[in-house]
């Protein structure tokens, strides 16, 4: 995501239950910063620990093997966060054209500066692991949002998420209008059907195989399943009252034991019907949040600090992958031992730099686009992947 670029709307100062007409709901910068800090932890795992996807690390940092679970979080709370405006409203946009500018406003901005950081990392210092040095084509590719359509060397491992959420985008108003005619419901169970018949079929197809791999379409129904936790706004105080983050850690608890009982060579060769079962998981999550519960996991989330973090989350996000192997490949590589000293060396020094660097990214490539569209009915984003990160 994943990155991932969403909107979102700005929390207050302290948590609070969101009555249905309140236009920011707490927790939500928090968690996207949470989220994106983990793929930049992520990152640092796979320069220190070799041999992926079989995990060799130890158990208290095995599971930052798997990236892809920050990416599924911010795609539920991107279809979450765009969904809340249009869900107190009859699940109608205040226009299609307007919606495309605020998104195109907010992400792009932001998104080209990192392609020109990463690509001028690339060709100057380090290019990213895996691919090789960018070029021409890959400018275009990433500049147009279709790298995980068009192959081309990567200037940054956390791109590809972005060109999935950015097409999610289009998306968008046709889920919105299957929600006014059928229901949000059925709007779920139609794109959910589909894309396990695409996660059934296309491995014995060779181009929708291809497909599957680059433009993961498990991500389309977690979106949607976000945009159906959204109407949790509008539900009525006996649906608000449920006990949404028990139903969340009741939806988690059987796919995080079968993640660790199976391992990560099982896990990450099944990724498409794992995002799928976590997503119900992160949706009742959010749909708790947003009748402020759990109080403690909210205060956590709305503390200063991680509200900050989420702040420049989205920038985080896009800048981080360049900066991890800058650190690794020219100051920790061969320098410490591979494992557990070169993973906490590199956290050490790329984790401030990232979100440092972050920070004043966020001020010069967010910040102005933010304030710019702050009256806007939709408010801000929320964001992404990736992941997305994916």
């Amino acid at each position: 995501m994943p990155g991932r670029a969403d909107e979102q709307e700005r929390p207050p100062s302290r948590p609070t239950v969101a009555a249905p007409r309140r236009q920011r709901l707490a927790g939500l910068d928090g968690l996207r910063g949470l989220a994106a800090l983990y793929v930049v932890v992520h990152h640092v795992f796979l320069r220190a620990f070799s041999g992926h996807p079989v995990d060799h690390a130890p158990f208290w940092a095995a599971w930052f093997i798997y990236g892809r679970f920050a990416v599924v979080v911010f795609i539920v709370l991107s279809g979450f966060s765009l969904a809340l405006s249009p869900a107190r409203h009859g699940w109608r946009l205040d226009g299609i054209s307007q919606f495309a500018r605020r998104r195109a406003r907010r992400i792009l901005p932001a998104y080209w500066a990192a392609l020109a950081f990463s690509l001028a990392v690339a060709w100057l210092i380090v290019p990213q692991p895996g691919n090789g040095v960018p070029d021409a084509k890959s400018v275009v590719v990433n500049g147009l949002l279709v790298q995980n359509i068009v192959g081309a060397h990567s200037p940054n491992a956390a791109f590809w998420s972005m060109a999935v959420e950015a097409q999610l985008y289009l998306l968008f108003p046709l889920l919105l209008l299957a929600v006014r005619r059928w229901g949000a419901t059925v709007m779920v169970a139609t794109v959910t059907l589909v894309v396990a018949a695409v996660g059934i079929f296309g491995p014995h197809i060779p181009r929708v195989d291809t497909f599957v791999i680059q433009s993961p379409p498990d991500l389309a129904a977690l979106f949607a399943v976000g945009i159906l936790a959204a109407g949790i706004v509008g539900a009525g105080r006996a649906r608000r009252s449920w006990p949404w983050a028990w139903l969340a850690l009741a939806a988690a608890a059987p796919v995080l034991a079968t993640i660790w009982w199976q391992g990560s060579v099982w896990t990450l060769d099944h990724l498409f019907w794992v995002d799928l079962a976590l997503g119900p998981a992160i949706a009742c999550l959010l749909a708790g949040l947003a009748t402020g519960r759990p109080a403690p996991l909210l205060r956590l989330l709305d503390w200063r600090p991680v509200r900050k973090l989420g702040d420049s989350s989205y920038s985080l996000y896009l800048t981080h992958a360049p900066i991890v192997v800058v650190v690794y490949e020219r100051i920790v590589a061969g320098r410490v031992g591979q494992g557990v000293p070169a993973f906490l060396v590199t956290l050490a020094l790329a984790v401030p730099l990232s979100i440092t660097f972050a920070s004043v990214f966020a001020s010069v490539f967010e910040a102005p686009f933010r304030r710019h569209h702050g009256s806007s009915t939709t408010g801000r984003r929320l964001a992404r992947v990736e992941g997305v990160p994916r």
